[in-house]
C-alpha cells in the first residue's frame, strides 16, 4: 500500500514538473513587459515578446489622433499587424497572453499572434492578463472568448502594479 501511495505522489510531482508555461505579451511602453516579467518569474515560465514587424512610435500610439496607427488598427476589426517573429507554442500546457488595454480590448497584434498560433493553442489553458491606466479586463476577456471560442480561456488578470 505504501508503494502505491508513493508511486502516485511521484507521478503527481512529475506531472506538475512536466507542465510547461509560456508568458507571451505585447508591450507598447514597457508597462506590460514589466508585468509579464513578474508573471514569468512567479510561474517559472518562458517569456516571449510579441513584437510588431514595424515598431510603434509615439505618434503611432496617440489615441487622441484618429489617423494614428493605433487608432486606425483598433477601428478596423479585421486589421492584423504583422508580427516580427513567431514562436512554437506546442510544448506548453498553459499560455498567459498579455497586453495593454486599447479601446477596452486587446490590441490587434494580439489577434495576429492568436491567429498565427490558433491550431496549436487549442486544448491549452489560456489566461489573459492586461495592464491599463483606467480600464478593467472584463471587456477584453469577453472579446477574446467571443473571437476565439475554441480556446480554453480562464479568468483574466489585471496587473497594473509595477
Amino acid at each position: 500500500m505504501k508503494r502505491i501511495v508513493l508511486a502516485l505522489i511521484c507521478a503527481a510531482c512529475m506531472t506538475s514538473m512536466e507542465a510547461k508555461t509560456i508568458v507571451a505579451y505585447f508591450s507598447a511602453t514597457g508597462t506590460t513587459k514589466a508585468a509579464a516579467e513578474r508573471l514569468a518569474k512567479q510561474h517559472n515560465a518562458r517569456l516571449w515578446e510579441i513584437e510588431p514587424a514595424e515598431p510603434y512610435t509615439a505618434a503611432d500610439l496617440d489615441w487622441r489622433n484618429d489617423k494614428s496607427r493605433s487608432s486606425l488598427e483598433m477601428n478596423d476589426p479585421e486589421e492584423r499587424p504583422t508580427i516580427k517573429r513567431c514562436t512554437d507554442v506546442t510544448p506548453y500546457d498553459t499560455v498567459y497572453v498579455g497586453f495593454p488595454i486599447w479601446w477596452g480590448i486587446c490590441p490587434r497584434i494580439i489577434n495576429s499572434w492568436l491567429d498565427n498560433n490558433l491550431p496549436q493553442l487549442e486544448g491549452k489553458v489560456m489566461i489573459p492578463f492586461a495592464t491599463s491606466g483606467s480600464s478593467g479586463i472584463g471587456e477584453a476577456e469577453a472579446y477574446l472568448k467571443k473571437s476565439y471560442p475554441t480556446l480554453k480561456w480562464q479568468k483574466g488578470l489585471l496587473l497594473n502594479k509595477r
